[in-house]
């Protein structure tokens, strides 16, 4: 019984740390981006845009600084957090 829970937590523990891996590597960014780049570049020429596929390279900017400061925003979240009461269920 010991056994089979052991194996069950150590089961868990690798998908979250492969989740987290995902969550985190080039690999992911980069798709998110390409795929952002094509949705807006698509939508900007049937709208029309001036420039479409240039203009399409703004929001995959945005995306790629968000995801270069959410790790030091969140580092200082979570020293803000520190002492105070959890808020969860």
């Amino acid at each position: 019984m010991m056994e089979q829970r052991l194996a069950a937590i150590e089961e868990r523990n690798a998908r979250v740390q492969a989740d987290k891996a995902w969550e985190t590597s080039l690999t992911r960014r980069g798709v998110i981006s390409a795929i952002t780049y094509a949705t807006a570049g698509a939508f900007m020429t049937i709208i029309g845009a001036l420039h479409p596929w240039i203009a399409a390279i703004v929001p995959v900017i945005g995306y790629l600084l968000s995801t270069l400061s959410l790790p030091w925003i969140k580092k200082l979240w979570l020293k803000s957090q520190r002492g105070k009461p959890s808020q969860g269920a």
